[in-house]
């Protein structure tokens, strides 16, 4: 892993956080050790499956926001960002573009917890230019 980050990107599935959100408790307290940025995305789906969302990045720009005014980072230079498409190919694309040092994410599925690692997880872990930090809950 990065010696001294400066940037620090935590990937959040905002369908999950009501059962686990260790990886950017652990995302956070990271980057306020190291007075590193820290990124905090979600990614919409490209397809919405509730068809009550009419715009995708709005509603789930807000949950975000939502999510991280009940969980604010202390002392942390922050921003979100949404993405949409597949996870995991999204998480590495913006790691690449924010030329970021380390990636915190979890491990896998909160809800599925015979896997050591999740296919998220996995494909990030072998296709990132950076060092990842899997949080496993």
């Amino acid at each position: 892993m990065c010696r001294n980050p400066k940037i620090i990107l935590c990937p959040i599935n905002l369908r999950h956080v009501k059962l686990d959100y260790t990886a950017y408790t652990e995302a956070a307290e990271m980057a306020a050790r190291h007075g590193a940025k820290l990124i905090i995305m979600t990614v919409a789906p490209e397809f919405e499956r509730n068809m009550n969302i009419y715009d995708s990045d709005a509603y789930w720009g807000d949950e975000l926001k939502k999510f991280v005014a009940a969980h604010p980072p202390k002392d942390v230079d922050y921003e979100t960002v949404v993405r949409k498409g597949a996870v995991h190919r999204q998480i590495v694309k913006l790691a690449k573009e924010r030329k970021v040092d380390v990636i915190v994410m979890d491990s896998a599925n909160p809800k599925v917890q015979d896997y050591l690692l999740g296919t998220n997880a996995s494909h990030v872990v072998t296709h990132a230019e950076c060092s990842v930090y899997v949080v496993r809950s």
